[in-house]
């Protein structure tokens, strides 16, 4: 005698589909999605389960924005040098480049997310500046005392200012935005500056942190508002290897710079 397989005890309520039609967290793809909201909208209601005020949309797309492209960074030298090597495989060259996005590059918006995320819970509503430069000392302290960097602070090419970090913190004050998130990652930024004896600005990532926290989406996957911005960046960049390869001649320059020291 046979017996049915039991069901598996799994639930998404993110999508379901018939014969007709494509339900995204109880919204029509069709009807109520395609050609009504950008894809910045569409990415905010899955990451909160919510759609955006204006001023929510205002502040993730630019937040996305910020962080699409920055030049050939090694995330994209990983995407071109992959594609060079298996041009029939375009996804696997992006994938390449996304892997990169770790504690040094894009990355670090899910740690200044955290901290900044801690301590706004820490100071409550009405923080006194008193309190966030208390609560900045505090951040930077912890980071120190693992011997790790601060998160969202610090860069080698853009200073005294990361340029991307001011238009952001700046377009969430102009969009009515609560402003101590942005008061706590500027207060990070000085007390790592004062700690280090270094000038740290609040880079793009520390922005894009205060951005994740005031738009009320969780830091464990702020991460991934890197990972679907660069994408883009490197699909790009894609774009321009095949009307402008440079894969080959990095290649090229690079082993012969690294051997030349064996060839007398």
């Amino acid at each position: 005698m046979t017996h049915p397989a039991p069901a598996l005890d799994i639930r998404s309520d993110i999508c379901w589909s018939d014969e007709t039609s494509v339900t995204v967290l109880g919204r029509d793809l069709c009807e109520d999605l395609i050609g009504s909201v950008d894809l910045g909208t569409f990415a905010y209601l899955l990451l909160t389960e919510r759609m955006p005020s204006e001023a929510e949309a205002a502040l993730f797309n630019a937040a996305l924005v910020s962080l699409v492209e920055h030049g050939v960074t090694p995330n994209v030298l990983a995407t071109r040098m992959t594609y060079l090597g298996a041009p029939e495989s375009l996804q696997s060259a992006v994938a390449a480049g996304l892997l990169g996005l770790g504690t040094r590059f894009v990355g670090t918006i899910e740690g200044s997310a955290r901290y900044l995320a801690d301590g706004l819970v820490a100071l409550g509503p009405e923080a006194t500046d008193d309190a966030v430069r208390a609560e900045a000392a505090r951040i930077v302290a912890g980071f120190r005392e693992q011997r790790a960097h601060v998160p969202g602070v610090g860069h080698p090419v853009h200073t005294p200012v990361d340029p991307r970090a001011e238009a952001l913190l700046g377009l969430a004050d102009r969009l009515g935005f609560p402003g101590t998130a942005g008061r706590l990652v500027r207060a990070v930024a000085a007390a790592a500056s004062e700690a280090s004896g270094r000038h740290l600005p609040v880079n793009v990532t520390g922005a894009i942190g205060a951005c994740v926290v005031l738009l009320g989406v969780d830091w464990r996957i702020a991460r991934g508002m890197g990972v679907i911005a660069r994408t883009i960046g490197l699909v790009g960049h894609l774009r321009e290897e095949l009307a402008q390869p440079i894969a080959t001649t990095v290649w090229n320059v690079s082993d012969e710079s690294a051997s030349r020291h064996l060839r007398g």
